[in-house]
């Protein structure tokens, strides 16, 4: 170990019985952190984002490409000249 690490005041086992517990440590940025007072807000809040989203239908779904049939694509038809404007005179 290096020299300029000082353990001496370090507590051997200081979150084990936490992390044995299952408790998920999250760390949130500085903004979202200061909408939420405390962890019971930030759980009530997942939990409705989570129902939300059980709820929620998409618009459209979208089919995995991997089991779409292989179709080729539709051939577009090709476009006319554009007809031009003759100066009111007749040949």
């Amino acid at each position: 170990m290096r020299p300029e690490y000082d353990l001496s005041h370090a507590v051997r086992g200081k979150y084990f019985e936490a992390y044995r517990a299952g408790t998920n440590v999250v760390l949130l940025d500085p903004d979202v952190a200061a909408a939420f007072t405390d962890s019971a807000s930030v759980n009530r809040a997942l939990r409705l984002l989570v129902q939300l989203a059980r709820r929620s239908v998409p618009l459209r779904t979208h089919p995995d490409k991997a089991t779409l049939p292989m179709t080729p694509p539709a051939r577009r038809a090709k476009k006319s000249k554009p007809v031009r404007a003759t100066s009111g005179t007749n040949r």
